[in-house]
């Protein structure tokens, strides 16, 4: 097949871009062109997918097989793409996120669960839904979590900042809220399956690990990648109801449950994870963290110190 990539140079789409060369496709990526490509020889096309009249002066003249969408997050950013090659796709794989879902008492989320009008997401929402609408053969993908190499976020990494450095762990709550990761690699291999298979077509799949995890656990885990004992680790648990953040982010994950069923995707993709979740951070933290040095680099702990104070106030004024 013949393949674009919206993006293709960062995270996600660095190792769908492997597997897809890998697996014989040839593989075109339309960006910026800020940085290299991760596979030698792959054609880029450069261009600023926000800018509609941009997008359709350099795309018009392509013929693709499929298009895996990364990076559009709102319906404006896709359905220029998705008009442009409306009635000439076998495929259109939209990635999507879990943080669709509306908070539920009853875990873990399903595909058919309700979305979420007022989330931050619903532009991811919104595009699946134009895309049903337009009659596009589309797949949509919502991982929960992901991790991994070059992850750009700060999620397992903030976790090994305060561990190669001996520091305490905020953690909010009680540290029993789950929560689940997803390897970036396991999330490329399931992409790739899409491809060819006719029960994918007009289907939305949760990605994502095996496992769920505790806020807790995850820091416990995050130790162990690290080649720290979990008993040497010091987690601090804290109200966040107590604190004024503004818009600072004293935690990487979402303080509620949060996980999905993965089934539907295990039995129609024929896909399972390959990475158990101390194995998938061992990776991120040998082939990513330490690699960029970044355990030497200044980190700006000052939220940290403002919770640990407050919390070391806290413990002072209860009685024994």
């Amino acid at each position: 097949m013949r393949i674009l990539i919206m993006g293709g140079t960062r995270f996600i789409g660095v190792y769908l871009t492997q597997y897809l060369v890998a697996q014989g496709h040839e593989v075109v990526l339309f960006n910026r062109g800020n940085k290299p490509v991760p596979v030698a020889g792959v054609q880029q096309i450069h261009g600023d997918r926000t800018n509609p009249t941009q997008l359709k002066d350099a795309l018009s003249g392509e013929s693709f097989d499929a298009i895996f969408d990364n990076n559009g997050r709102e319906l404006s950013d896709t359905q220029p793409l998705a008009d442009l090659f409306s009635d000439r796709l076998q495929h259109f794989v939209y990635v999507s996120s879990a943080g669709v879902y509306r908070q539920s008492n009853q875990m873990p989320h399903r595909e058919g669960d309700p979305v979420d009008p007022k989330s931050r997401h619903r532009g991811k929402f919104e595009t699946e839904s134009y895309l049903a609408d337009r009659g596009m053969p589309f797949t949509s993908i919502r991982p929960v979590y992901i991790y991994g190499p070059q992850n750009y976020n700060d999620l397992e990494a903030w976790f090994f900042d305060r561990i190669v450095r001996d520091r305490p762990i905020p953690i909010p709550g009680n540290g029993m809220h789950m929560t689940q990761l997803g390897h970036v690699n396991d999330l490329a291999s399931a992409m790739a399956s899409v491809l060819g298979n006719s029960a994918a077509v007009g289907q939305i799949y949760n990605i994502s690990g095996d496992r769920y995890v505790t806020f807790d656990g995850l820091a416990y885990a995050c130790a162990e990648a690290a080649g720290k004992s979990p008993d040497t680790i010091q987690l601090v648990h804290y109200d966040p109801r107590r604190f004024d953040f503004g818009k600072r982010k004293p935690f990487p994950l979402r303080v509620q449950h949060f996980f999905a069923d993965i089934h539907k995707a295990t039995t129609d993709l024929h896909w399972s994870p390959a990475f158990d979740l101390v194995a998938g951070l061992r990776d991120s933290f040998k082939t990513d963290y330490l690699a960029s040095e970044r355990g030497n680099a200044e980190i700006d702990f000052s939220i940290d110190d403002e919770i640990l104070k407050q919390s070391s106030r806290t413990e002072e004024t209860v009685p024994a």
